[in-house]
């Protein structure tokens, strides 16, 4: 079997759709082309696939539609615009599936929604539910509420983190590009499409350059980085043209289309694949080179001998990123004691936990069970 036909077994996709795609460049829903990839995801769904629709594009209309000459600055502004513009993109895709009967469900989240463990599992049951009932989930971030310090950033990292949480197959990720180059084809005629990769090379984020389109937030740098969010769960992620008539049955049918960035690690278990998902953290611990070397190679737990110094004011059980001095991350894990409880036992042995505090709490800063490594 070729890499490519690993498209072709997949059970469970997830389909990104970007704002440019859906809004003609910002004149408004492009209907024709919601109808065409209404009806390439029904064959997919006759095939066996469910698919759940990550779909940018309601701040995008709500300009259109409130006469904007340009996505505004301020967020109340943007937060408006998506109101008003949510309302003609969940049409647009109700009209479209119920032609061939086919049920929508909007879903809207925040970074809150998936941070928080109990809404992360309940939106994964509701999602289950959705599919198994032949429901073509629509998820959008829900832009009327969040703000800069809670939003995820961009749909191209909640496909990734939607990838994650239904332990998807396949992410399609729809640009206005044929996939990724070696260098900006806008800049460069002769770049060259790069067909293949691995999703962590180093060297795809560089690749990516730094190109932002006019109505979206992120660029290709955004996408590859959801590549890697969604390899976390051995998630292949496809980046292709949406402007490609038939593009998601030619990737079903195994054909060579966009650029494919396979997994190259095994499936975190879900609770670590949760904690590794976390885009925001409540603090930073640094950690010495020598409980660096124990995390990568003994996969044990993170002592307070190990930590040379902390940031950030965090409470029981929040979620903390582990770094190197360097402050490159190392991980991430839920920790067993609060910021100021942490910074008297940091740098010592856990026998030293009960006089330091004045009482037997637990031997490790973060539990092996409660870390993910990144």
């Amino acid at each position: 079997m070729t890499k490519r036909n690993l498209l072709s077994k997949g059970k469970t996709w997830v389909v990104k759709i970007g704002s440019a795609l859906l809004t003609d460049n910002g004149k408004g829903l492009d209907n024709a082309a919601i109808s065409r990839w209404a009806a390439q995801i029904v064959k997919l769904c006759e095939q066996g696939v469910s698919v759940v629709l990550v779909s940018s594009g309601a701040v995008a209309e709500g300009v259109s539609r409130l006469g904007l000459a340009k996505r505004p600055d301020a967020v109340h502004e943007q937060q408006a615009a998506a109101a008003v513009g949510q309302m003609g993109l969940i049409q647009a895709y109700e009209s479209c599936f119920k032609q061939y009967g086919k049920h929508t469900a909007q879903i809207l989240l925040t970074h809150d929604d998936l941070s928080n463990r109990k809404r992360y599992l309940n939106a994964r049951s509701t999602l289950s539910v959705l599919l198994r009932m032949g429901v073509i989930p629509v998820i959008n971030e829900n832009d009327t509420v969040v703000t800069d310090e809670i939003c995820f950033g961009d749909n191209d990292t909640l496909g990734g983190l939607i990838a994650n949480l239904i332990n998807a197959d396949v992410l399609v990720i729809l640009t206005d590009q044929e996939g990724l180059y070696d260098s900006d084809p806008r800049g460069n005629p002769n770049a060259q499409l790069i067909s293949e990769g691995k999703a962590l090379d180093p060297a795809l984020l560089a690749a990516a350059g730094s190109s932002k389109g006019l109505l979206g937030k992120g660029g290709m740098q955004t996408t590859i980085k959801a590549a890697r969010l969604a390899a976390r769960s051995g998630t292949a992620t496809v980046i292709a043209s949406g402007a490609r008539p038939e593009v998601l049955l030619e990737l079903r049918a195994g054909q060579t289309v966009g650029t494919l960035l396979l997994p190259d690690t095994q499936p975190l278990a879900a609770r670590k694949q949760w904690l590794a998902s976390h885009l925001q953290v409540r603090g930073r611990l640094v950690l010495d080179a020598g409980a660096v070397r124990v995390l990568r190679e003994s996969g044990r737990s993170l002592l307070p001998v190990g930590v040379r110094a902390l940031w950030g004011h965090f409470m029981r059980g929040d979620v903390v990123s582990c770094e190197d001095e360097n402050g490159v991350p190392v991980a991430r894990g839920l920790v067993n004691y609060n910021a100021e409880e942490a910074q008297r036992i940091i740098g010592k042995p856990s026998d030293q936990i009960v006089t330091r505090l004045g009482y037997a709490g637990e031997a490790e800063l973060i539990h092996r069970d409660n870390l993910a490594l990144l």
